[in-house]
């Protein structure tokens, strides 16, 4: 036994598998790809999470963020209380009307700036957004044009039975089928 024990170890060692990393060459090793894969997702949700943490943040700052969302849905939905005011109390709105007919006209253009100031961001990206959107369809628009044309050129150039121009032998079975049926 120990003759049999003495030429395994000087085959494959004895701390070491030389047949285990031999196939390692070949085969990937699972549990190195295990601890490898363990560490990548530790790593990505590590990252996730350090990108999606929300710092902690004062009662100002939250109440300013409360505050800048509220233009755009308080201006909607005043128009629309304007238009039920309107219809529920025609003489209580002309009488609120009469009172915004006094208001002077510099303060209605510093109103007007302000709105457009503050729509005008955002109607600006949406335009700027469209625009990008409108030349990557033109620039798609022209590749299938030319694809169309290459086509169209493809089809004309083809000879009376469908043959392409060029081809070799032309096709087989139709001159069989024209010969066959008078075609």
């Amino acid at each position: 036994m120990g003759l049999i024990e003495a030429v395994f170890a000087l085959l494959f060692g004895s701390g070491r598998n030389v047949v285990r990393e031999t196939a390692e060459v070949f085969v990937e090793n699972a549990e190195a790809a295990a601890v490898r894969e363990a560490l990548m997702r530790e790593a990505a949700l590590g990252q996730f999470a350090a990108e999606f943490a929300v710092p902690r943040r004062g009662r100002f700052d939250r109440f300013m963020d409360g505050l800048n969302r509220l233009p755009r849905p308080a201006l909607a939905l005043g128009t629309l209380g304007l238009f039920v005011s309107a219809m529920v109390d025609p003489v209580w709105f002309a009488a609120r009307m009469q009172g915004v007919a006094l208001v002077p006209e510099p303060l209605w253009w510093l109103l007007g700036a302000i709105v457009s100031f503050y729509f005008g961001a955002r109607h600006q990206a949406k335009s700027q957004e469209f625009q990008r959107s409108i030349a990557q369809t033109v620039l798609r628009a022209r590749g299938v044009a030319a694809n169309l044309a290459a086509l169209q050129a493809l089809g004309e150039g083809a000879g009376a039975g469908g043959e392409l121009p060029g081809a070799a032998g032309g096709n087989a079975a139709l001159e069989e089928w024209r010969r066959l049926y008078g075609g």
